[in-house]
């Protein structure tokens, strides 16, 4: 490594690293009191501590080596100082910490990284439904691909290539990506690959064209109507070509009905704009019917509040309590009751007796904050019900804000007729 300069050694504390500025080029400022433990200043500004020692028992025909054990800010000079006390201690053992360091970073493929970094970070540190997303992205686009692969050898033209491949779902290939970045800089962190070796980093993201769908008057009536049927009368199916259809039932007997349960669950996603999981995990003890209001103790927004209008409140008075959820499961009332999974058959059925084959569950959000946006209601009070913690978020709904916009365009547009001629000026 190279120095600017000979450097007197000094003891490494907060006041001295603090004081350790950055030079034109990189260099070390060895600590008084433990030979061997060093400070490593980079141009940048960036400061990080390391160990030198001579492996083996050679004396000084014995190879050098530096091992980093962590950046200034993530670690304290005396947290910094001990691990350096427990390297020299392995080093005395006649360990070689940093050629094992190097030998397990060969080993490690991306699969045995991923998985790591699920288990000890994303497991505990995160939400059990961010968990689940990343690992679906592992399993289906990033492991199949690089799984093999040694991290340490992965390249940028590696991770472009993935990202290419999955060009025709934009939105996915940001996202795996964006995972593959967060694994990698762990891994950083963990000096399970080089410090600052990132090969999903600078990756240019595609565009991204949000989808939304938002219901029509005529398309709600459509589907309210869907789920009155669907409960009761149940929808007309036909039976596949493909299969013996000599003993189906009678044309008028071949109908498929949906549980209260999930007719409820369509229901309170129209009527609250909630998020699906925030209703299919809804527990009854989280109800505040006196209130009229839903106490999710967490969300993907943190622990939220949802106000409940006469509507929603309506589908759960008439909901049964079966079990801890108010949307029961298969194994409603049971000792290990799980919340329901989806709502995919249910809505298939509604959406083609509605003639909405194509709209997702999500667009029921998207169509209460339109219907509260074309209102007139104004967006900070949208993302307010919906539970927006930024108001970029809501800001997507801002066309259809009728307020002030729709106003003052009419405004305008009257006056200018009546400038013209065409019409009297409208009262405001």
């Amino acid at each position: 490594m190279t120095t600017v300069m000979d450097i007197s050694p000094t003891k490494l504390t907060k006041r001295s690293v603090d004081a350790a500025h950055p030079a034109a080029i990189r260099y070390i400022v060895w600590d008084s009191e433990l030979k061997g433990f060093g400070l490593r200043v980079e141009p940048s500004g960036l400061k990080s501590y390391l160990v030198r020692y001579r492996a083996g028992h050679g004396g000084r025909a014995a190879p050098k080596r530096f091992l980093s054990i962590g950046r200034h800010g993530a670690l304290t000079p005396d947290e910094a100082r001990r691990k350096a006390k427990e390297v020299l201690g392995a080093v005395a053992r006649g360990e070689d910490p940093a050629a094992d360091r190097a030998q397990l970073r060969a080993a490690l493929t991306v699969a045995d990284i991923a998985e790591a970094f699920l288990a000890e970070h994303m497991k505990t540190k995160r939400k059990p439904s961010t968990l689940g997303n990343y690992r679906r992205a592992f399993d289906l686009h990033i492991l199949p691909s690089l799984g093999r692969k040694l991290g340490e050898e992965v390249t940028r033209a590696d991770v472009a290539r993935l990202h290419h491949r999955m060009q025709s779902r934009p939105s996915m290939a940001n996202y795996a990506n964006a995972v593959l970045s967060s694994m990698y800089a762990w891994a950083a962190k963990r000096r399970l690959v080089p410090e600052g070796f990132n090969p999903a980093a600078k990756i240019e993201k595609y565009r991204e064209n949000q989808r939304e769908r938002f219901l029509s008057a005529e398309e709600l009536e459509r589907l309210g109507l869907a789920i009155r049927t669907a409960e009761t009368l149940g929808v007309p199916w036909e039976p596949s070509a493909a299969r013996n259809v000599k003993h189906a039932p009678r044309p008028e007997n071949r109908r498929v009905k949906i549980s209260q349960h999930a007719a409820a669950a369509l229901r309170l996603l129209l009527f609250t704009g909630a998020r699906l999981r925030e209703i299919l995990h809804l527990r009854w003890e989280h109800v505040d019917l006196a209130r009229g209001l839903l106490l999710l103790p967490d969300s993907k927004t943190g622990k939220k509040a949802i106000v409940l209008n006469a509507p929603a409140l309506q589908v759960l008075a008439d909901t049964p309590r079966v079990g801890a959820f108010v949307i029961a499961s298969g194994s409603a009332g049971q000792s290990n009751e799980k919340p329901r999974s989806d709502l995919k058959r249910p809505w298939e059925l509604v959406t083609k007796e509605a003639g909405l084959e194509g709209v997702r569950l999500h667009d029921l959000r998207h169509s209460f904050a339109s219907v509260g946006a074309g209102g007139g209601l104004g967006l900070p009070i949208i993302g307010k019900l919906l539970g927006h913690s930024q108001a970029a978020t809501t800001q997507r709904y801002a066309h259809l804000d009728a307020d002030p916009l729709r106003r003052a365009a009419n405004e305008i547009g009257a006056r200018i007729a009546h400038a013209m001629g065409d019409t009297a000026p409208s009262a405001t």
